[in-house]
């Protein structure tokens, strides 16, 4: 292969990079390309299933050393937007729930499943409280 199509190549992986979200993928594979493209350039790289194979070789080997060093170097922390969050809001009991029993509530459109922590009973259509997200199962206990 020509080394200006490997060089083409390189930077159409690098534009690949910058549309999309920040995986850190393809900029290893774009440098790649850029590095084949240089050594055939000089002509040091053979044949064109040499080419393939340093191409896949620095790609891999890019992405191992440098990926996890960039991602902690360069990513910003951001606040997670966890389910715990619910903590505190009301929900509708769709089901008849008995005291420590599971069934199903609903809250912002969404059902979801819910143990009655309470003492009482939980009757459907009636409103309840989120105490605790463990995984995707409330604890509740009826206003």
């Amino acid at each position: 292969m020509l080394w200006w199509i490997w060089v083409i190549f390189g930077f159409f992986l690098l534009l690949l990079e910058l549309m999309t979200p920040g995986g850190l993928y393809l900029l290893f594979f774009g440098i790649a390309g850029l590095a084949v493209g240089f050594l055939t350039g000089l002509q040091l790289s053979g044949p064109l299933w040499t080419q393939w194979v340093l191409f896949s070789i620095l790609s891999v080997l890019c992405l191992v050393l440098f990926r996890r060093p960039l991602l902690k170097r360069f990513r910003i922390k951001e606040p997670l937007a966890e389910v715990d969050n619910l903590v505190g809001e009301s929900a509708t009991a769709v089901d008849n729930i008995a005291a420590n029993a599971i069934g199903k509530v609903e809250m912002r459109g969404t059902t979801w499943n819910a143990r009655n922590v309470g003492e009482s009973a939980l009757s459907r259509g009636q409103r309840c409280k989120v105490e605790k997200v463990e995984g995707l199962m409330f604890w509740v206990r009826g206003q």
